[in-house]
């Protein structure tokens, strides 16, 4: 004779299987924006966030400033500020004259 599984039993394998799931589809998200995330750094890196054009690496006094190869603009990536910051105001100056047209 089968034995019937209890409400409990029933509600266990529920949850087991709904936790099941939401993890696969979490992982399935988790892909996808990983690989929409990658499509995206590939079409914007060292892109012009102004006009679109490319970006030209410039070393000043160790900085690595971004420069526009189009619209001239200057960009500069996490934690550059503080060290532009940081040169003397002469310094400074002489930074902002190398990027003068």
């Amino acid at each position: 004779m089968p034995i019937k599984p209890t409400s409990k039993e029933e509600e266990y394998f529920a949850r087991e299987e709904y936790e099941r799931q939401r993890k696969i589809e979490e992982e399935k998200r988790a892909k996808i924006e990983a690989v929409e995330q990658a499509k995206l750094k590939e079409l914007h890196y060292m892109h012009c966030p102004k006009c679109g054009n490319n970006l030209i690496e410039i070393d000043y006094r160790g900085i690595l400033v971004d420069k526009c190869s189009s619209c001239e603009g200057i960009w500069l990536d996490a934690g550059e500020l503080e060290q532009v910051s940081t040169l003397e105001q002469g310094s400074l100056n002489k930074l902002f004259a190398v990027f003068k047209k």
